[in-house]
């Protein structure tokens, strides 16, 4: 799973910079999100301790934030402060009491995340709690769906290849259990994000000759 969805992550980056008009490396880049998704549920729910996984997302994506808008987009955050945010939500919605208060703090933070310059905006939030209270083909449906709601809202067609390990892991959860068992040393998982935005950073600023200015007054909606 680990190996998957970074090697899928490296080809959609690779893609997206030096490749901008070849949409097959951002197809099957598609494939890196839901997984990550994924993992981010699995982590809140078996984590031991909360407080240090908040603050291990945390650390990432402060270090990730300059390579992230040096390789990607000079005027946004990086996708693990989107991760981040949907794992604070999930903490909170745990806290409550009843379904009825967990939806204006959904909707707040939907709307707050759509509002930041943030990588994948409220969809990042909405298809982590796909994966957080949907089951088998209830998450294959509520995943097409939100697919669905994108394509009609952004003409955001490349994003309906996400469902594909949502197919897997809702259809064939014997197989996706399998690939699960396979895993990486902890500190490879958490820091190849950061890494090989730096390394592709590195290469496009060399290839180009020319230094990428980060928009700071855009990232603090300045």
């Amino acid at each position: 799973m680990q190996i998957i969805a970074m090697l899928t992550m490296l080809i959609d980056h690779t893609g997206y910079i030096f490749f901008p008009y070849e949409m097959g490396w951002r197809i099957v880049g598609r494939i890196a999100f839901p997984i990550y998704c994924y993992a981010l549920v699995q982590g809140h729910i078996h984590t031991k301790s909360t407080p240090k996984y908040l603050l291990r997302l945390l650390l990432i994506a402060v270090i990730s934030q300059v390579p992230y808008n040096l390789a990607l987009d000079p005027g946004g955050w990086n996708v693990v402060f989107t991760l981040l945010l949907s794992a604070i939500v999930l903490v909170i919605l745990d806290k409550l009491p009843s379904l009825w208060l967990s939806i204006p703090v959904v909707l707040i933070a939907v709307y707050v995340m759509d509002m930041l310059p943030l990588d994948y905006n409220a969809y990042g939030l909405l298809l982590v709690l796909i994966f957080r209270y949907a089951r088998s083909y209830y998450l294959i449906l509520a995943h097409f769906l939100l697919n669905g709601f994108y394509l009609f809202y952004s003409g955001w067609l490349v994003q309906m290849y996400s469902i594909v390990p949502t197919l897997i892991i809702a259809v064939f959860p014997v197989a996706w259990t399998y690939i699960e068992r396979k895993r990486l040393p902890r500190w490879v998982w958490w820091s190849f994000y950061p890494a090989h935005l730096a390394i592709l950073a590195a290469i496009k600023i060399l290839n180009s000759q020319e230094w990428v200015n980060i928009q700071w007054k855009t990232l603090f909606m300045l």
